[in-house]
């Protein structure tokens, strides 16, 4: 196997398109700092709604394929080339939204069991050796059941893992500190009869949302804005950005963050009040 860089970083997330709307500036960041950046989808998403009205006739598998095909075009924009799908292309389909019928296919992730689903993911693990490993909260962020599961699942790989000798020093789960959500979403307010949008997201709709306290780590990817915009751009099926702004298939504005924010949960802090580095602590480990 070819060594590895020195900073392995680990991203778990559910759907194609949620790396580059929460993680993008940071993804792009550490790619281009030389460190090897692993992003591990749990799903394709082929229950997500679909926003161009050309492309609305994509379902199900292929609508599933199309998204696998997005997912490439982003992490290119964001020079990401370590891509996997969690225990391998379609073992796992999405769950839909939380409480429809789609929860209970037998084949969606909601319904895998846990153990199971972590085992793919340790065998990740232990190829790639992260030093730090980030996923979502136990709420999954906002509720979607394949993020609560790839919480879940996350958590579980880095206790099995341990077990078998291979630690995962740091997990951060993804935040958003609510003073600057409220200043970002006053600026759009400000500036939304400049954009093709017409109505603002809740607050409270963002995932991660916390008080600014529960935030410990700040990651400043604003030199990398316009690929964290071009790789959201390429997920066409599920987002429309005008500027530093996009929209979900709910057609509610919301800003594009630079900066992204996180909380450690796991492994010992840098120095500091607050860290500007996912690795501060942690030196280069084989």
């Amino acid at each position: 196997m070819t060594e590895l860089p020195d900073r392995r970083l680990l991203l778990v997330h559910a759907h194609p398109d949620d790396e580059s709307i929460i993680n993008g500036a940071t993804m792009a960041r550490y790619a281009a700092e030389g460190a090897h950046v692993t992003l591990v989808t749990c799903t394709l998403g082929e229950r997500g709604e679909v926003i161009p009205p050309e492309l609305a006739h994509l379902t199900g598998a292929a609508l599933g394929q199309h998204r696998r095909r997005e997912l490439t075009a982003a992490l290119a924009e964001l020079g990401v080339r370590d891509f996997r799908l969690l225990g391998g292309a379609g073992r796992y389909s999405d769950s839909g939204m939380m409480g429809l019928p789609d929860n209970d296919d037998p084949g969606c992730f909601w319904q895998a069991d846990v153990d199971e689903a972590a085992a793919h993911l340790v065998e990740v693990i232990r190829e790639v050796r992260p030093q730090v490993l980030v996923t979502y909260d136990e709420n999954g962020g906002y509720g979607h059941p394949d993020h609560i599961q790839a919480h879940r699942v996350a958590m579980r790989a880095v206790q099995l893992s341990a077990d078998v000798g291979v630690p995962v020093p740091k997990v951060y789960w993804n935040r958003v500190p609510r003073p600057v959500l409220e200043e970002s979403f006053a600026r759009l307010r400000e500036d939304l009869s400049d954009t093709s949008f017409t109505k603002v997201a809740d607050i409270d709709d963002v995932p991660g949302v916390v008080p600014e306290e529960r935030v410990t780590t700040v990651i400043d990817g604003t030199a990398h804005a316009a690929a964290k915009a071009a790789a959201m751009r390429a997920h066409a099926t599920q987002i429309t950005v005008d500027g530093p702004y996009f929209v979900l298939s709910n057609e509610l504005a919301q800003p594009i963050l630079t900066t992204e924010y996180y909380e450690l949960v796991r492994g010992e802090a840098g120095p500091g009040e607050r860290e500007t580095d996912l690795f501060a602590g942690v030196g280069g480990t084989s």
